[in-house]
């Protein structure tokens, strides 16, 4: 018996897995996937079934526990933001080469027009690149649905699928229709388990299956379902190719019958033989698709030089940025709808740290101490004290990618440049921070690393951090020497011990770590919360 509900796309992928017999759901927080994993974590279905919910350290990690699930016969799902796939790719691209047991999901969360992101990057590149099926829902109806069928899919080619998001998708809601939850898997070995030990000799075979299977994904019935071709009126000379959250907008625009020919694309490898088809009636392609011109760019490999292609790459559409349905609008030639006039009242709200945040404090502290140092330069990381680079602070001259503070402070400062800091929050720290530690301590470089601690993830919206309670331990272990290691607190009233203890460190020609320690503010809220009700 299905029920209706109202779901975000991320909470209507999550409930979808939920209802295919997940046994495990493993990620690392990162807007706009974080939704997924939170949605599992507070599902009754999951208490009852004991499904696995808790955070990785990374998204590296996450995939190859997921892959070990799937080992084990169970179906397991891996959720990241699209930078996520860079830190998992060893693990993703091998794991097409082992292929699946238990059914295998991964999970990637575009972010076009970069929102909280360092790139616009597009996820499908990497199930090209891996040859892996991939899933891109147009709906949250679509995206219940899809994994479902994904998880089905990945067990019945014994490969991992890839299902892409973007933001609009993750983050919109809609009425979805669902079902019953399915029984989880029981445990299982692998009927081939010389494929999942990638010795050159076992790999090479394994090789030439995937990409025979890769013909067989277009054949396949499902994608004859999943790709269709929606005949159109009376403007049949231009055809129009629309997938994810574009076939979206584009049925936003249309009223009535649709003047186009569109082909409607939600599972790759593309469709070449219907696309071929099109092109055989339409002297005119135009590529709708969210994220960079993937489509696009494969059509001009294999279509006549007759057809013409427009899309993002002949700038019919924007290069950079969402696509919006006045976007479209306009490239179709549809007459665009009156816009509101611009407020000269409302004025954009560049983003800052919260009032009261400690990193506030901290950076206080620390840009009081840089002054007296003509050459610093203070390298940072990925989390919400990146916004130290904003007003009125100015404290950071780098953000890269996660763990690159300490990495690109050892560079510097072995090219000569004092004092050498990197800024790192503790969440980043344990996901990308303490192999480039253990290299500082090998190289003995002459840096200080400041741990900001605010012992949550605070810039996804304050989940566990898996360093809580841990890192000082954990620099003792890599071998930060004791005295070199140092706790601070930052409030107004310590600014002195603060800036003296920074200072000493900076001083000291070796590896130092000062840990700056106070709870998060928006989580320190939520907490007194409880204990109130309590």
């Amino acid at each position: 018996m299905s029920k209706k509900t109202l779901l975000l796309g991320d909470e209507a992928l999550a409930l979808g897995a939920l209802h295919a017999g997940l046994s495990g759901v493993y990620a690392y927080p990162g807007t706009p996937s974080t939704e997924i994993t939170e949605f599992i974590q507070a599902h009754p279905l999951t208490k009852e079934r004991n499904i696995h919910c808790q955070w990785s350290c990374n998204e590296k990690t996450a995939m190859e526990a997921a892959l070990g699930a799937s080992y084990a016969g169970k179906r397991a799902m891996v959720c990241m933001k699209h930078v996520g796939m860079n830190v998992c790719a060893d693990c993703f691209v091998n794991s097409a080469m082992t292929g699946s047991n238990g059914g295998l999901v991964v999970v990637a969360c575009d972010d076009p027009s970069m929102h909280s992101s360092q790139n616009e990057q597009d996820s499908r590149f990497y199930a090209d690149f891996a040859m892996v099926p991939c899933l891109e829902p147009s709906s949250q109806q679509e995206a219940y649905d899809m994994v479902r069928f994904a998880f089905d899919y990945s067990e019945k080619y014994s490969i991992p699928v890839l299902m892409r998001l973007t933001t609009r998708m993750a983050h919109s809601r809609s009425v979805v229709e669902v079902g019953q939850a399915r029984e989880q898997n029981p445990l299982s070995s692998p009927t081939d388990p010389k494929r999942w030990i990638l010795l050159p000799a076992n790999a090479r075979v394994r090789n030439q299956q995937v990409i025979k299977q890769l013909e067989q994904y277009e054949e396949d019935p499902s994608a004859i379902e999943h790709n269709k071709i929606y005949e159109g009126g009376e403007k049949a000379d231009m055809g129009i190719i629309a997938s994810g959250i574009g076939w979206n907008y584009l049925m936003e625009n249309i009223v009535g019958k649709i003047p186009f020919p569109v082909l409607k694309i939600t599972q790759y490898p593309i469709p070449k033989k219907l696309i071929k088809e099109m092109a055989d009636t339409c002297s005119t392609l135009l590529v709708v698709e969210e994220g960079q011109p993937f489509i696009e760019q494969r059509l001009r490999g294999y279509l006549p030089q007759s057809v013409t292609i427009k899309g993002r790459l002949d700038g019919t559409l924007p290069r950079t940025g969402e696509l919006t349905p006045d976007i479209l609008r306009k490239a179709l030639g549809i007459k665009m709808k009156e816009a509101c006039a611009k407020s000269d009242v409302a004025l954009p709200r560049p983003p800052a740290l919260c009032m009261g945040c400690g990193h506030r404090d901290f950076y206080t502290a620390l840009n009081k101490v840089i002054k007296d140092y003509p050459t610093a330069k203070v390298f940072s990381d990925i989390g919400c004290y990146t916004l130290g680079a904003l007003a009125p602070f100015h404290a950071i001259n780098s953000c890269v990618d996660m763990g690159a503070s300490i990495t690109m402070a050892i560079g510097a400062s072995e090219s000569g440049l004092h004092p050498s800091v990197a800024v790192i929050g503790d969440s980043t720290f344990t996901h990308s921070g303490m192999t480039g530690l253990l290299d500082a301590v090998n190289m003995n470089a002459n840096i200080t690393v400041c741990i900001s601690d605010n012992l949550t993830t605070g810039m996804t919206g304050g989940q566990d951090s898996a360093a809580f309670g841990r890192i000082e331990n954990i620099c003792l272990g890599i071998g930060v020497e004791k005295e070199h290691i140092r706790l601070i607190v930052p409030l107004p009233k310590n600014y002195a011990e603060m800036e003296e203890t920074i200072r000493q460190e900076i001083e000291y020609n070796g590896v130092s770590v000062v840990v700056c320690r106070r709870e998060c503010i928006q989580t320190a809220k939520r907490h007194l919360k409880k204990e109130n009700k309590k």
